[in-house]
């Protein structure tokens, strides 16, 4: 199987091919913002890179988030109009999940809680078992909660890792991404069943922006 992968859901913009032999061809580059800008030139790259032609894929995965509000839906969109146009199989893929599948040689068999910055002093947080399996379903929460429910032996990884460790410091961090490595979003791509419907946004949170009512016009 030959599959397209995407990523816009935090600060990273990533694109790869993973080719039914195990290449991958990957582009990615720290953002912050401008997802929408630079996402179709890096399919093109990877897509160049691999030799590889849209008629050639079988699939596309793409993180859901959690994420940014407005970064994790650059990708979803572009998937969808990619699997509607060439009729691909189309799966979701977390970042938790992604962030959890890149740590796990480095847990050495034991669980990875990965945790990732929420607004309001919260994270976004999710533990796995040693084959990357959830334990759990995602949730944004207060950090003191999540880390006093983990389970000796843990291992941290995420960007708020460190958050984690500052209740926690018996736990043993073990990575502090801040967005998922977009080969390990192939490989559970790959595995991924595909849905009955297609993947959707994972929010976790509802968004900062609220309507505006100071300018609103007043009606009879």
């Amino acid at each position: 199987m030959t599959l397209l992968a995407l990523d816009t859901a935090l600060g990273r913009c990533s694109a790869a091919v993973l080719k039914d032999d195990g290449t991958l061809c990957a582009v990615s580059e720290e953002l912050g913002r401008g997802h929408a800008e630079h996402l179709a030139g890096m399919v093109r790259e990877a897509m160049g890179q691999a030799g590889a032609e849209f008629s050639d894929l079988d699939r596309i995965v793409v993180t859901v988030g959690p994420g940014s509000f407005t970064g994790l839906r650059v990708a979803l969109s572009v998937a969808r109009g990619f699997a509607v146009v060439v009729s691909l199989d189309l799966v979701g893929v977390t970042t938790l999940a992604a962030i959890a599948d890149g740590a796990r040689e480095a847990a050495g068999g034991h669980p990875i809680a990965v945790a990732l910055p929420a607004r309001g002093g919260e994270v976004y947080a999710q533990v796995f078992d040693a084959t990357g399996a959830a334990l759990g379903e995602p949730a944004a929460l207060e950090a003191a909660d999540f880390a006093r429910d983990l389970a000796p032996g843990t291992r941290l990884g995420g960007a708020a890792a460190d958050a984690i460790a500052g209740l926690r410091p018996d736990l043993e961090i073990i990575d502090r991404s801040a967005a998922p490595d977009i080969a390990c979003v192939a490989r559970l791509g790959l595995a991924a069943p595909v849905p009955d419907a297609p993947p959707a946004p994972l929010y976790l949170k509802p968004p900062d922006a609220k309507p505006q009512t100071r300018f609103r016009i007043a009606r009879a």
